[in-house]
């Protein structure tokens, strides 16, 4: 088959096209940027923007299936950034399914959208959409998850994964930052609870992609519906960071402050960017302290049932590679 993945050059959309062109499909990637190393996996290259409905049809053209992973990540930014980026972007990616003739999506969503600031403890996909949320990311991830789900259809098949806390050799985000507040000595727990989470080693998360794909037919149990994704293997929060910390050489983080006071700073930082139009991300904001104050692990039991999902890179494993990626590397 012909598969355009929008961000092939980012971290899963790059493992995704790997396993694509490994199993021999030919494959389109939609980035902002080009790739070295999508060039020699003989990929072809649209550079484009997904607010670009021209550039979105042009990368769609001739292609079976789409697998949307690109999204505007993060923790900061404005709101028109984001809501551009994640919902004007998926809305192009189905007017382009829709005027080709494309009839399958597989979109990368997050559990993000549906955390309201609680624990959630083997939460499964019955979970709902939050009233309010803290964070622009969230926001516009559940709005384009909701976007994907309505347009299942006859003529376009799709399903929502939500992938939970990836990471791995070749991550861009979750283990560099880790390390990165490590090193320079910032990094403080949030609480003492042993709060349980979710993680997901990206070759698993991108597997689930391609697992999906196959099993996602307009009559199949896939179709319209949302998927939590991991390693299934929770773990205390503070006690993976410390192992992350361990695989790039960093001390284990033992400082820790109150999950209020983490919000309180939250709330202040958000204030200050806000008002002063500071560059950067802020230290914290209030999602954050959210998010490292609470436990959210998740059923993954639909996933496994629906379409044979098997998490096969354990934690111990994918940190033995990570730590190997990250001495070649540095």
């Amino acid at each position: 088959m012909k598969a355009l993945v929008t961000g092939g050059g980012g971290f899963l959309g790059g493992v995704i096209v790997r396993m694509l062109r490994e199993q021999g499909d030919q494959v389109v990637s939609l980035s902002r940027g080009r790739y070295s190393g999508l060039d020699a996996l003989g990929v072809e290259q649209v550079q484009g923007d997904l607010a670009d409905q021209a550039a979105v049809i042009k990368a769609a053209h001739g292609c079976d299936i789409v697998f949307h992973v690109a999204a505007k990540a993060g923790i900061w930014g404005s709101y028109d950034s984001f809501y551009q980026a994640n919902v004007v972007g998926t809305q192009n990616i189905l007017t382009a399914c829709c005027q080709l003739g494309i009839n399958r999506l597989v979109y990368t969503s997050s559990p993000s959208v549906v955390f309201d600031g609680s624990d959630v403890e083997g939460g499964d996909e019955s979970l709902p959409y939050p009233v309010h949320f803290e964070a622009f990311y969230p926001q516009t991830k559940a709005m384009a998850e909701q976007l994907v789900l309505a347009a299942n259809s006859p003529q376009l098949a799709t399903v929502s994964l939500r992938p939970h806390l990836i990471w791995g050799p070749g991550d861009n985000h979750l283990a560099p930052r880790i390390i990165a507040k490590g090193k320079s000595g910032r990094l403080r727990r949030i609480g003492n609870r042993p709060c349980l989470v979710d993680t997901v080693y990206v070759d698993n998360a991108a597997k689930a992609h391609l697992q999906a794909a196959e099993s996602l037919t307009p009559d199949s149990p896939v179709a319209g519906k949302p998927y939590f994704i991991s390693n299934g293997e929770p773990i205390a929060l503070w006690e993976m960071v410390n192992q992350i910390l361990a695989a790039g050489g960093v001390p284990p983080v033992t400082k820790n402050i109150s999950p209020e006071i983490a919000y309180s700073i939250g709330t202040i930082c958000e204030k200050l960017w806000g008002w002063f139009k500071l560059t950067g991300e802020p230290p914290m904001t209030r999602f954050v302290a959210r998010e490292l104050a609470t436990a959210h692990w998740f059923d993954i039991s639909a996933a496994k049932r629906d379409f044979g999902y098997q998490p096969e890179v354990t934690i111990a494993e994918g940190l033995l590679r990570l730590e190997i990626w990250l001495k070649r590397s540095t």
